[in-house]
C-alpha cells in the first residue's frame, strides 16, 4: 500500500467516527457538486487528470531552456505561489539540493528582508541565472518589489532583451486582474497561467509549482499521476473506503473536544518544508469567523528535543499527526566500536532507518501516554508520485473539513488587514486616510 493512515493511537474520540460519517458524507458531496461555498474556487479538485496538455508541454520546454541558459533559477513568490514548489523539491532531492550541482534553485520574495534579498542579489551577479516570477495578481508587494530588484540586476547584465529572455511569469491570464500578466505582454516575457478556479494553497499542480519543479528536475509526470491515483482512491463518499473524509472527521472531533493545535510531526528533515506548506493549507482554508485548528509542524527527532517537553506535559489542547516513510534511500549502519567507548555497541549492525523508525513508535506511544492523540500517515518512499499522493489528499481532507467546520475553505479575507496597514504606513495613494489614523495610533503608542 503506497499510504496508510494509522488511527492506533486516535484515543477514544474514534468510537464517535459513525456519528459523523453523514456529516463527512455530506461535506464531501458539496465538494463534489459545487454546491459549497467557495464553489468557484473548485480547479484543483480534477486538476490531477484534467490539466492543461499544451500548457504542461510548455512547462517542460521552458524548464529544459531555464537549466540550458542558466545555473541559478529564482523563485520568487510567497505563500501558496512558493511553499508547494519549495516542499516539493526538498521532499524529493534533499534541502541540500543546491549543494554540489550545476543547477540550483533559490527562493525570494516571501518577506522584505533586505539582507536575505541583498546576499541572494549578490550571490546572483556574477552568475548566469533566471526568474521565475509567480503572482496572481501581480500586485503583492513582496514579491513585486523583490522582482523589480532582480528585473533590475537582469536588465544590467543581459540587457532589456537578455534579460526578457530569462523572466518566466506565472500569472493569472488577465490584463484588469493582473498587472503582472499586462507587463510580460509589454515586455516579452515567457508567460505561464494561473487558473481562475485555483487559488493559490492549492495550485501545486499548475505552473505555480510545476515550473519550478521541473526545472530542478524532479519528476513531474511521476507528480501529477501520485495526485491522479489519490484522485481516483479518494471519491467516494463513505467514510471506511475515503481516508480523506476520516481524516476530516478525526480532525473536527478533536476541534469539538477543545483539542485546538494540530502538529504535523515529520520523521525526516527534508519534510519540514511540507510542514510550511500544510500551515498554510490549513490555516488560510480554516482559520476565520473565530474557528479553526492552530495547524503546526515539527520535525522529529530534533524537535523532541525542544517542542517535546511540551507536547508531552503542556497544555492537553492539542493532537499531532506524525508522517513518516518506510523506505530510506541511504543505508547507514552502526559498526562495533572496541571497547563500546559510548555504549553503543548494542546498536552495531542496525540502520539508522531503523532508529528512527523505533524513535517514531517510542514517541507515538509516549504522546498518547501523556494524553496527546495520534494520527499516522505513511508512504512508501520519499519520491515525486508518493508526493503528489500526499499534496492531493491534504488539499481534499482540507476541502472536507473545512466544510465540516462551516467555514468557507477557499477564501482568505483575513490576509488583507496587514496589507492594507502597510499600504498606508508605506504611502501607497488612495491610503491617506488610513495612514492618518495608523500614525495617530502608533503615536499614541509611543
Amino acid at each position: 500500500m503506497a499510504f496508510t493512515l494509522d488511527t492506533t493511537y486516535a484515543g477514544a474520540t474514534l468510537a464517535q467516527i459513525p456519528a459523523l460519517a453523514k456529516e463527512a458524507a455530506a461535506a464531501h458531496n458539496a465538494l463534489h457538486a459545487g454546491t459549497g461555498a467557495g464553489k468557484d474556487f473548485l480547479g484543483w479538485l480534477d486538476l490531477p487528470t484534467e490539466y492543461d496538455k499544451e500548457e504542461y508541454a510548455r512547462i517542460q520546454s521552458a524548464a529544459e531552456k531555464i537549466r540550458a541558459q542558466s545555473s541559478v533559477l529564482v523563485v520568487i513568490g510567497i505563500g501558496g505561489s512558493y511553499l508547494g514548489a519549495r516542499a516539493a523539491i526538498e521532499f524529493v532531492r534533499g534541502q541540500e539540493h543546491n549543494r554540489d550541482e550545476d543547477f540550483e534553485v533559490y527562493f525570494a520574495g516571501n518577506s522584505l528582508s533586505s539582507a536575505a534579498v541583498s546576499r541572494l542579489r549578490d550571490y546572483c551577479a556574477d552568475r548566469d541565472f533566471s526568474v521565475n516570477v509567480i503572482s496572481k495578481s501581480g500586485t503583492t508587494t513582496e514579491c513585486a518589489v523583490v522582482f523589480r530588484v532582480f528585473k533590475e540586476l537582469l536588465e544590467k547584465k543581459y540587457g532589456k532583451a537578455g534579460a526578457a529572455e530569462r523572466i518566466y511569469a506565472t500569472t493569472e491570464y488577465n490584463e484588469k486582474k493582473s498587472k503582472l500578466y499586462a507587463l510580460s505582454l509589454a515586455e516579452g516575457y515567457a508567460l505561464f497561467n494561473v487558473p481562475d478556479p485555483v487559488g493559490g494553497r492549492y495550485s501545486v499542480l499548475t505552473a505555480v509549482g510545476l515550473l519550478p519543479i521541473a526545472a530542478a528536475g524532479v519528476d513531474t509526470n511521476a507528480l501529477l499521476a501520485g495526485a491522479a491515483a489519490a484522485q481516483s482512491a479518494y471519491q467516494s463518499d463513505d467514510i471506511a473506503q475515503n481516508d480523506t473524509l476520516l481524516y476530516a472527521a478525526l480532525r473536527n472531533l478533536y476541534y469539538r473536544e477543545d483539542k485546538r493545535i494540530e502538529i504535523l510531526s515529520v520523521m525526516e528533515p527534508d519534510f519540514a518544508l511540507l510542514g510550511e506548506w500544510f500551515k498554510q493549507l490549513f490555516g488560510e482554508s480554516e482559520g476565520k469567523q473565530g474557528k479553526g485548528l492552530f495547524p503546526a509542524s515539527t520535525v522529529f527527532t530534533m524537535d523532541l528535543h525542544s517542542m517535546g517537553q511540551y507536547i508531552q506535559e503542556g497544555e492537553r489542547t492539542l493532537f499531532e499527526t506524525f508522517l513518516t516513510v518506510k523506505e530510506s534511500p541511504a543505508e547507514v549502519r552502526l559498526e562495533n566500536a572496541a571497547g563500546d567507548p559510548d555504549g553503543l555497541n548494542f546498536l552495531a549492525g542496525k540502520n539508522l532507518a531503523f532508529l528512527n523508525e523505533q524513535a517514531l513508535q517510542g514517541t507515538r506511544i509516549a504522546h498518547a501516554d501523556g494524553g496527546v492523540p495520534g494520527l499516522l500517515v505513511t508512504i512508501d518512499k520519499a519520491d515525486a508520485w508518493h508526493l503528489g499522493y500526499l499534496f492531493y489528499f491534504f488539499e481534499k481532507a482540507c476541502a472536507v473539513s473545512g466544510y465540516m467546520l462551516g467555514v468557507n475553505p477557499f477564501n482568505q479575507p483575513g490576509v488583507e488587514a496587514y496589507k492594507n496597514n502597510m499600504f498606508a504606513l508605506l504611502g501607497k495613494p488612495g491610503y491617506e486616510k488610513e495612514r492618518a489614523e495608523l500614525y495617530a495610533r502608533l503615536n499614541k503608542q509611543d
